[in-house]
């Protein structure tokens, strides 16, 4: 049975039959769902919590918050299946070598060709995966901005968030702050009046 081990080693210390590198991550212990995120459960509906998961190189929006990843369902943990997953359900990203056979079909999916079992249709280098790795791990809150549903792909802001930033010139005032992230409004927060004595 081929397995996987972590890509700590150089590539000359790997066994033959390295297949490739992914980006994964495993599922967090408490993720937070329903609205404003008031609902807590251990894991994800499809993955328990700690579920190792696969995630290949991003096939749409980068500043999408969900991604494919590939991993063993909580009903079958004998069989790699492949989700859709949100990225803040996930923790301790990291780069791994792939040696399996059965994990590059389920990560090519649809695009898999069986004339070539063991090669990465859509494959990360390692110093792209290590970099998604690294930003994922810095526990910086998503950036919102009004008007677009999704998070800003490249900024984050710290925990707790400040109330104003500059982004392309432009000053952002915070409008809400919550579980999935800061969400900035172009439009400053309105002033409290004071009545005179």
């Amino acid at each position: 049975m081929l397995g996987v081990t972590d890509a700590g080693s150089t590539e000359e210390e790997t066994p033959d039959g390295l297949l490739g590198w992914c980006l994964v991550a495993n599922v967090a212990r408490e993720t937070s769902h329903g609205e404003s995120g008031l609902d807590i459960q251990h894991g994800t509906k499809h993955f328990r919590a700690g579920t190792l998961l696969w995630i290949p190189p991003a096939i749409w929006d980068p500043g999408d918050p969900r991604r494919h990843a590939v991993g063993r369902h909580r009903g079958n943990s004998r069989r790699y299946v492949n989700m859709v997953v949100h990225l803040e359900d996930l923790e301790n990203f990291r780069v791994k070598a792939v040696y399996s056979e059965a994990l590059v079909r389920s990560l090519n999916g649809y695009g898999h060709d069986p004339a070539a079992p063991r090669t990465l249709q859509n494959p990360w280098t390692h110093e792209h995966a290590q970099s998604w790795a690294d930003s994922w791990n810095r526990h910086l809150e998503p950036l919102f901005i009004e008007g677009h549903p999704y998070a800003h792909p490249r900024i984050s802001v710290p925990n707790p968030p400040p109330a104003e930033i500059q982004l392309n010139g432009e000053t952002l005032h915070l409008a809400h702050y919550g579980t999935t992230g800061a969400h900035y409004s172009r439009t400053p927060p309105p002033t409290e009046r004071i009545p005179e004595p």
